[in-house]
């Protein structure tokens, strides 16, 4: 099925759009150097290339066609992309060390990108140019990448391709053979190649070279459903598996993070705000997998959980838990729908939280919803569908197809000449009629529903296990799990894969949870860059889904910033009275969760904002934010923090974090470690000295009190010879060695 063939989901009955002519099948070729000769022939030589997010680069054709570039200056080269991703590199010999053997381990076989190497370098020759709409977090801060940034909400990238003149699409693909057919799967990025493909065809339909690459890679999972596609959709595919002696490249796959006990608190704060039967929209990061951590907490050891929350007193200081979330385990379970699907999400299917099935199918949906029907198939949800104009009276031969393909009549079911069959066994198809009705009860039900999905992500991306466990899925679990358009996931308008209508009554009670840097005592939240024009990373799907929420009534947006960090070597709080840029404007308000608790926004006159903010910051800032907010009118002069909400300190957070840790909860590491035990030493050693030297002032006393400290023993030898500093060979090494000795033995 090409990707024109998609059922419209607005009818109850699907149909099918089908293209006029069939397209011819890609061209295969088995290396790199022709299959650049062959887009060149095809498209000229100014190459605008679009690739996709993060691990989707089809990088042996990107390194082939950027070193052609380079050898040949008569071609001009764009690369139109996001989320370059590129292996860590230190910036120090000491951090250089470090990295080393953890990168030689945990990236073995993982090529770089090229044109990464020379960004870095400052080598891109002036015929190329790359350009990102979203910068791997923090990657590109005061580089001269800055310049080639361009601004979009994610649902926007395929009108920006296309208004760039994009001549040539390419991404990692997964090939399948089934009973002869071969078909890909856009696997980790049908985010934009579902509505680009479309976009290219009529391109080359109006005479324009258009080349559309495919590259094989086995060691990509394969995803069915939307993102399963027949190789008519490309013009070209790059699959040098026939090579006896060719191995595919690895993924990037990014480490497991630590997990705060700030971190810790944010997630379980949000996770009682997830309301059984709901959505869920999940970010990368520490901060998510910290929610992923409290949901599983809350549904695998629900005691514990509401111990937690007595401790912090969370339901009677924030009620918000009890209208808008709840606290008990998950019986509906929750449905995930996120542009980006994280391992959380895994981790959450297999302990059965996601497992609310929804369906392509509006009027199924809207009665399950409503508990008119259930997953369980009896006489009555046929009935069901009659009463709201899904089937006819009369049975037709389209109102067969249509049950059996939810799964409401068993396979074994036709119509025949105005007749049902089943086991041998015949019947009229008047509903009317009763006998039609025993009969269809004993020979004609399905079991259950069919063709439901679980999670509906855009692009993925996470560790080594995570991909492991995408490719050990079983028939039914790839069938649960749909990679599809983020066009589809990010809005909520009509698409080619299903309507307004249908996603609204899919993402019941949705929960889209996004994480910011900064927040703003109006509500404005600040995620992708900085007051000075500096972007961090980008905007992405989070505006999307930030307005999404505020386009359905029983929908809420949850942003997570961390209440304070170190900036320029001084600690600052995260909630500010106001600041020079935002991502999200405060007219879209909503829910703001810190380690200290839940502020509530939406619709809110400014006094109750600025209050409810000052609430959850840290209480060494929070009456400066009070006196700033009273001097602009913002809040009463009278006004005074409840002291409930004036112990907001470091100290209360490690208190309640040491008595679950002691019980075996939280931690740093939940789902797994990417570093070996001497690696985690030394890691937390030397960012405790990057954060105590970051001013002048700390560096002195770090130095004056590390001097007197004690002398290395033999374990510290071992860590120390690990980043090369068990035989300092300059003043610097012996400095930084007695500093981090000195950090090594603090107990």
């Amino acid at each position: 099925m090409s990707v024109l063939e998609l059922i419209d989901s607005n009818l109850s009955t699907p149909h099918l759009v089908t293209e006029t002519q069939p397209k011819p099948s890609a061209y295969i070729v088995d290396n790199a150097e022709s299959l650049v000769d062959q887009v060149i022939a095809t498209v000229g030589k100014e190459v605008i290339l679009g690739a996709p997010l993060a691990i989707g680069k089809p990088i042996t054709f990107i390194n082939a066609l950027y070193q052609r570039a380079k050898r040949d200056p008569s071609i001009t080269l764009r690369i139109e992309t996001g989320i370059s991703l590129e292996k860590p590199v230190g910036k120090s010999q000491i951090e250089k060390n470090f990295l080393g053997p953890f990168v030689e381990r945990e990236f073995e076989n993982v090529p770089d990108l090229d044109y990464i190497l020379d960004l870095r370098a400052g080598t891109v020759p002036s015929n190329i140019v790359i350009s990102e709409f979203f910068f791997k977090a923090g990657s590109f801060m005061n580089s001269p990448q800055q310049l080639n940034y361009t601004s979009t909400n994610y649902t926007h990238a395929v009108r920006d391709l296309l208004d760039k003149g994009v001549n040539v699409i390419g991404q990692i693909v997964a090939k399948k053979i089934t009973n002869g057919i071969t078909t890909y799967s856009l696997c980790s990025n049908s985010d934009l190649a579902l509505d680009m493909i479309p976009e290219m065809d009529m391109l080359k339909a109006s005479g324009k070279g258009i080349a559309v690459v495919g590259e094989v890679n086995s060691n990509m999972p394969f995803m069915g459903n939307h993102a399963e596609v027949p190789d008519s959709e490309f013009d070209f595919i790059l699959d040098s598996n026939t090579k006896p002696d060719h191995k595919d490249y690895a993924l990037f796959a990014a480490p497991h993070t630590s997990i705060s006990a700030e971190d810790h608190l944010i997630g379980l704060y949000s996770s009682c705000l997830l309301k059984d039967g709901g959505t869920l929209q999940l970010g990368i990061g520490s901060l998510s997998s910290a929610l992923t951590y409290s949901t599983l907490v809350r549904h695998n050891n629900n005691p514990a959980y509401q111990e937690m929350l007595s401790d912090l007193d969370i339901i009677d200081k924030f009620p918000l838990c009890k209208t808008v979330g709840d606290s008990h385990i998950f019986n509906e379970g929750l449905y995930g729908c996120s542009e980006l699907m994280v391992d959380g999400f895994v981790h959450l299917y297999k302990a059965g939280i996601i497992k609310r099935a929804v369906y392509d199918d509006v009027i199924i949906q809207r009665l399950l919803n409503k508990k008119q029907i259930s997953h369980e198939v009896n006489i009555s949800t046929l009935l069901c569908l009659l009463e709201q104009g899904a089937i006819q009276t009369v049975l037709t031969h389209a109102n067969v197809n249509y049950l059996k393909r939810y799964g409401i009549f068993n396979a074994d079911v036709e119509w025949v000449n105005g007749q049902l069959i089943a086991i041998g066994s015949m019947s009229n198809v008047d509903l009317n009629d009763e006998e039609t009705l025993k009969w269809i009860e004993k020979y004609a039900l399905g079991k259950g529903l069919k063709g439901g999905v679980v999670m509906h992500g855009a692009f993925f991306i996470g560790p080594k296990d995570f991909y492991e466990a995408l490719n050990n899925f079983t028939e039914t679990d790839h069938e649960l799990f749909c990679m599809t358009s983020v066009n589809y996931v990010n809005d909520l308008y009509d698409h080619m894969l299903g309507s307004q209508q249908l996603k609204q009554a899919q993402r019941s009670h949705a929960r889209f949870v996004n994480s910011g840097m900064m927040v703003t005592l109006d509500g404005s939240v600040i995620s992708d860059a900085l007051e000075n024009g500096q972007v961090v990373s980008g905007v992405g799907g989070q505006y999307n889904f930030v307005a999404q929420s505020h386009q359905m009534k029983d929908s809420r947006s949850i942003i997570k910033v961390r209440s304070c960090s170190f900036r320029n070597g001084k600690l600052r709080s995260n909630i500010l009275f106001n600041y020079g840029h935002n991502t999200i404007p405060r007219q879209l308000r909503d829910i703001v969760v810190t380690e200290y608790g839940i502020a509530d926004l939406r619709g809110k006159p400014d006094h109750v904002v600025y209050t409810e903010l000052i609430k959850i910051a840290d209480s060494r800032f929070q009456q400066q934010l009070l006196n700033e907010a009273k001097a602009a009118g913002k809040v009463a002069k009278d006004y005074q923090l409840p002291p409930a909400f004036t112990n907001n300190t470091p100290e209360t957070i490690q208190a309640f974090y040491k008595k679950y840790t002691d019980q075996g909860l939280f931690g740093p590491f939940p789902f797994g470690c990417s570093f070996t035990e001497q690696e985690l030493k030394l890691g937390k050693a030397l960012k405790s000295l990057k954060a105590k030297t970051a001013t002048p002032k700390g560096k002195i006393q770090t130095i004056i009190k590390a001097i007197s400290g004690p002398k290395a023993n033999n374990d510290i030898d071992e860590l120390l010879k690990r980043i090369g500093l068990n035989q300092p060979k300059n003043l610097q090494e012996k400095i930084t060695r007695k500093l981090l000795v000195a950090e090594l033995t603090q107990k």
